[in-house]
């Protein structure tokens, strides 16, 4: 019996999809105080990067690589913070979030520094569109 992959509905109600790659949906994170990218590896079961047999764990890399490379294309990132916490949602999952030195969370990590605030519509949809054409750039 084989397990199909599910996003988890924490994932799915936190971001809103943004590009699929070989190995990762990748998504936005819906709070406009930090550009963040979600890419969820479609591997079910998976909760640690360890999970992941090799050529999928190094697919995974060349894709957070690809995202990184993307995010800060898009948004002139000063810093990216990259990481797999999992902590909340045991999914396997990675954060690439855009960092600034100016921005209300620096240095700091940027979990619970700021109350989040949703995207408006036109700032969601323009963000989305460059993310996806720096995607198919790639």
């Amino acid at each position: 019996m084989s397990v199909t992959f599910s996003l988890h509905s924490s994932l799915a109600a936190d971001t809103i999809p943004v590009a699929m790659l070989d190995l990762c949906e990748v998504r936005l994170m819906n709070d406009a105080n930090f550009p963040w990218l979600v890419l969820v590896p479609r591997t079910p079961d998976a909760i640690e990067i360890v999970d992941l047999e090799p050529e999928t764990r190094h697919r995974l890399m060349d894709e957070i690589a690809m995202a990184s490379a993307a995010l800060r294309s898009v948004t002139g990132a000063e810093k990216l913070n990259v990481a797999a916490l999992g902590n909340q949602v045991a999914q396997l999952h990675v954060h690439v979030i855009a960092r600034f030195r100016d921005d209300e969370a620096w240095p700091g990590p940027v979990w619970g520094a700021v109350p989040r605030k949703a995207y408006d519509k036109d700032a969601r949809v323009d963000l989305i569109e460059k993310l996806s054409d720096a995607f198919q750039g790639r």
